[in-house]
């Protein structure tokens, strides 16, 4: 197993330039930290499973984020937020892309806050007014159940959800966007992008 996770390791500092460390001490914090993070990657089903979905995805957000120790706390706690949600993580990240381009102090101009661009009003409708939705893992955890409420109303029909999450109902300019960044960056298996 350990020499698995050596050549799994070796595997993720080659996948991108920008992934590469500066140097050893770096490269050994950075395996350090990656065992670590599988290690405690409990919403995956095993660690072999971890791995390879935290390297692939890794490799993918890196054109958003540079910094690879960074791109592995963020893709731990997006896993786990749509893990407890039951939606694919790769439709999170897909939302994320679209809503802000992985920047936790995004604002929009209606106010919605943090990386999943969820409404302040939210936090007083669940009686939580003092939630920083620019920390990611409260973000990830109210957007997450927010996108899960809205696919449970429209019966799984993800472009309806996506509209009513993005308060653009009986539109798909958004839900078209997120399928896009979906398709192009995230994709890993099949989702029913059907009406």
């Amino acid at each position: 197993m350990r020499l698995l996770l050596s050549l799994f390791l070796s595997h993720l500092l080659v996948i991108s330039a920008l992934a590469q460390p500066a140097d050893e001490q770096e490269r050994e914090e950075l395996r350090s930290f990656l065992e670590q993070a599988i290690s405690n990657a409990d919403s995956f089903e095993d660690r072999y499973d971890a791995e390879v979905w935290l390297v692939d995805m890794s490799a993918r957000l890196a054109r958003f984020v540079d910094d690879p120790i960074h791109r592995l706390e963020l893709l731990r706690g997006i896993h786990a937020a749509a893990a407890r949600a039951e939606l694919p993580p790769e439709l999170v990240l897909a939302v994320i892309e679209v809503e802000s381009h992985f920047d936790r102090f995004a604002v929009s101009s209606a106010g919605a806050q943090g990386m999943m661009q969820v409404m302040p009003f939210w936090k007083d409708e669940i009686g939580r007014p003092d939630d920083n939705l620019t920390i990611n893992e409260t973000n990830f955890a109210y957007g997450c159940r927010i996108l899960q409420f809205y696919l449970q109303r429209e019966q799984g029909k993800l472009h309806k959800a996506l509209a009513r999450y993005n308060g653009s109902v009986g539109r798909r300019v958004y839900s078209d966007k997120v399928y896009r960044a979906w398709r192009r960056h995230w994709r890993t298996e099949p989702l029913d992008w059907s009406e």
